[in-house]
């Protein structure tokens, strides 16, 4: 497989990188895959079907019969994700979502099922990836690399807004105590820890906003 032209952006919650990795797919021409969003649409279908997250044998059992395509809308800038046929875009957001999606991509069948799925995405396009393991596990070939992050409470005042955006009743003080518990679960995780790749570029996005963030990246990019 080839990925020559692939850029992977890897960080913690709340950094940005969706967001970042969007204008950054439109202003190079690649196809943005939010490869979170394969995760917490597994963890949408286990909580609506009742599957108890915590069960690993049943949601190994469900994510191997699980259909997950991921559709490149508005010239590739956006991701649509598909679960068995339906749309769950915007499903997948909500803070239950969010408080439990930890649990299933700790698990290793799943996480390597996954991997291979967007590794096969990588082959077949020229990609913007964001995730937590992009860089170090799915796409270590990757040509560019990116490690976004910022200070906790500026990642929680983001995804604040963003939930509040969308009609989420969702305090402040909850969504940092989610944002933090999901550092730790990411960090500590046995498999796949969020780590920064060795060769990525980091970016503390704390004190730029989001046009100067696409900035810098452009910036090794286009040079």
């Amino acid at each position: 497989m080839s990925f020559k032209n692939s850029i992977a952006i890897d960080g913690p919650a709340g950094a940005g990188k969706s967001t970042a990795a969007k204008l950054l797919a439109k202003q190079v021409g690649y196809v943005y895959v939010d490869t979170g969003a394969m995760y917490r649409a597994l963890t949408y279908k286990a909580l609506s079907i009742g599957v108890r997250i915590d069960d690993e044998e049943s949601i190994e059992t469900m994510a191997a019969e699980t259909e997950l395509e991921i559709k490149p809308s508005n010239c590739g800038a956006n991701t649509r994700i598909f679960c068995d046929g339906y749309e769950v875009t915007d499903q997948i957001r909500s803070p239950l979502v969010s408080g439990n999606v930890s649990l299933i991509a700790r698990m290793a069948s799943v996480r390597r099922r996954l991997q291979r799925l967007q590794r096969d995405i990588a082959s077949q396009m020229d990609v913007v990836m964001d995730g937590r393991d992009v860089g170090t596990r799915v796409l270590p070939e990757a040509r560019f690399k990116f490690f976004l992050t910022a200070s906790v409470i500026i990642r929680a005042e983001r995804r604040y807004k963003e939930l509040r955006g969308t009609g989420e009743p969702v305090s402040l003080w909850a969504v940092k105590k989610q944002v933090i518990a999901r550092d730790l679960s990411d960090s500590l995780r046995f498999l796949d820890p969020l780590v920064r790749a060795p060769t990525a570029v980091l970016i503390d996005s704390t004190n730029l906003d989001i046009g100067q963030v696409v900035e810098v990246m452009v910036s090794h990019v286009c040079t």
